[in-house]
């Protein structure tokens, strides 16, 4: 085929048909070019596909790594629930009578409970590996783009409520109550022991120490609602699992 249109042109500038030839030279460059853009054009299309597919497995890992996230962040927000209500317990029988307490065991329970210490501690293998290799410009989604950078900011915001009463407690309220309670894992004895003065339940030292974990607490759970730090995050993981949710848009 190549030698035929050869001949044709040889022959046509042995003729001196230099018009013809002309045309014939335009419409072959014109062939050419627009193979090379056919061949550009099959590449990008590949080159497109495959960050595609990419994407689809970044997405799916993305999603999984959110819900598990989730399903831990509702466990925590759970436990801290249970604690607060504790801490709303305690806080009610102030001041305490340590001549009236009716039951003693109750009292021993909430005070058991209260002292638990939860944080929310998620995986970021994922999310970590797109900004730190810089592959987080492959999610097409702009709204899911820019939630993933904001991520590590939100969850840090959440985190430091979490962590001022964690470091309150550790620090302040658990040698109170090192001093003044008996650590067993059967709550019934935190307050048994004959060695144990009672009368410490009348102070305003553990007025401080219920008022101090209730405000902690607090700031936890009554966070969920409005612009709180709380509200926020599970706002944003929900909307991160949604976006990314590849089945779901099958």
């Amino acid at each position: 085929m190549i030698r035929f249109f050869r001949k044709i042109r040889q022959r046509w500038l042995n003729e001196n048909k230099f018009t013809k030839y002309l045309l014939y030279a335009i419409g072959e460059i014109f062939l050419v070019v627009i193979g090379i853009l056919l061949a550009l054009q099959i590449n990008n299309w590949n080159d497109r596909r495959k960050e595609k597919q990419k994407e689809t497995f970044i997405l799916k890992d993305l999603h999984q790594e959110f819900a598990s996230n989730k399903k831990l962040l509702d466990s925590i927000i759970t436990y801290h629930k249970q604690t607060f209500k504790s801490a709303e317990y305690l806080k009610s029988q102030l001041p305490i009578d340590v001549n009236s307490i009716d039951n003693l065991d109750s009292l021993s329970y909430h005070l058991f409970t209260v002292s638990f210490a939860y944080t929310y501690n998620p995986s970021t293998g994922i999310i970590n590996s797109l900004l730190n290799n810089s592959s987080i410009e492959i999610i097409s989604n702009d709204e899911l783009r820019q939630l993933l950078i904001g991520w590590k900011d939100v969850l840090s915001d959440y985190q430091e409520e979490e962590l001022r009463a964690s470091e309150n407690y550790l620090n302040h309220l658990k040698p109170f109550e090192k001093e003044n309670f008996k650590y067993s894992l059967d709550y019934k004895e935190l307050l048994s022991d004959p060695r144990i003065d009672l009368t410490f339940l009348e102070t305003l030292a553990f007025d401080n120490y219920v008022l101090d974990r209730h405000n902690d607490l607090n700031n936890i759970v009554n966070s969920s609602t409005g612009t709180g730090e709380l509200n926020l995050i599970m706002k944003t993981m929900d909307r991160i699992i949604q976006l990314s949710d590849t089945e779901s848009k099958d």
